[in-house]
């Protein structure tokens, strides 16, 4: 399938993006395609102003470099005005209830994105407002990130169905997402993580429903060592990640043994790629000998966070029209 030109058009079923458990595979796809298209088109020197005269308030209550940057410029690209409200420059949850919070910025601005801590926010925006939410991250869900993974995973390996996908590490929000769209596209999907770290198991039954629905599988285990073999791709994420500051030193412990290596690295394919979403302290889930590697591909990743979500912004603030 050429993701090129699978479905570049701009009518779409859903408002908003929240989990990403909420669309079809051919929506994913959908997506992606229209990432891809205006990704191809811009670097040969077209410029689309889909989100002329949009604007987008950007939400930060978790601090950020590559969902400020990317969110933020893909706005502009697409001829769109973006406006950053940090967590201490307004009122969400805290003077002002969340839904009051959306339906004001509904009277305001064109659509909502939001990185933050609880699930329950961009839900509630998109609940009690009447324009899209995008969900920049939250504890539970990352689906941005999960969507530039994609597209990366198909422009190096030029298929996603069949493949497979490890992660080794925690089972949080990243691990969660990628599970999600992995068994939504057909995608095998294994994860390694230390006994209480496992994927939840809200999200471990959506998994399951997902691969009896697409074909694909999904194991989780305690060894790398076995979630690794025959992967086209291992993944990794950090082991403390942001509001889990405090329980570091006994992550580091407990993740022991998870780091991805070279060594763990030549137990998947040959060819296999090595993904992050980033920031990557590096000598911790990974060594600077793989993060540096050929098989490295973490740069493409983040720069395909732009593009990934230039399609969730064209598809859910543009039109045909």
């Amino acid at each position: 399938m050429d993701l090129l030109t699978y479905n570049t058009s701009l009518t779409f079923p859903h408002k908003h993006l929240l989990c990403l458990q909420e669309y079809s595979p051919e929506d994913i796809l959908h997506v992606l395609s229209v990432g891809l298209h205006i990704k191809k088109e811009y670097q040969a020197g077209i410029r689309h102003q889909i989100l002329k005269g949009k604007t987008l308030a950007m939400i930060f209550t978790k601090s950020s470099t590559r969902t400020r940057v990317s969110f933020e410029v893909g706005m502009l690209q697409l001829g769109g005005t973006p406006i950053v409200l940090s967590g201490d420059e307004i009122h969400l949850g805290k003077s002002e209830s969340v839904g009051d919070t959306a339906k004001v910025l509904s009277r305001l601005v064109d659509g909502i994105m939001i990185r933050t801590f609880a699930q329950s926010d961009p839900e509630q925006l998109a609940a009690f407002g009447s324009i899209p939410v995008i969900n920049g991250l939250t504890d539970d869900y990352h689906p941005c990130q999960a969507l530039a993974d994609m597209m990366t995973l198909y422009e190096h390996k030029g298929k996603l169905k069949g493949l497979k996908f490890c992660f080794v590490g925690d089972g949080n929000n990243v691990s969660s997402s990628l599970g999600i769209i992995c068994s939504k596209l057909g995608i095998d999907f294994s994860i390694a993580s230390p006994a209480g770290y496992e994927l939840p198991e809200k999200v471990q039954e959506m998994i399951r429903a997902n691969c009896a629905a697409s074909g694909s599988a999904f194991v989780m285990t305690a060894s790398p060592e076995k979630a690794v073999q025959g992967a086209d791709a291992i993944y990794t994420d950090i082991w403390a990640s942001m509001g889990q500051e405090d329980e570091t030193a006994r992550r580091m412990k407990d993740f022991a043994g998870y780091q991805v290596n070279m060594g763990l690295l030549k137990q998947a394919k040959p060819d296999a790629v090595f993904m992050h979403c980033l920031p990557a302290p590096r000598g911790d889930e990974v060594t600077d000998e793989v993060m540096d590697c050929p098989q490295s591909i973490v740069f493409d990743e983040a720069e395909n966070r732009l593009h990934a979500q230039k399609g969730v912004l064209a598809l859910l603030m543009g039109s045909d029209d």
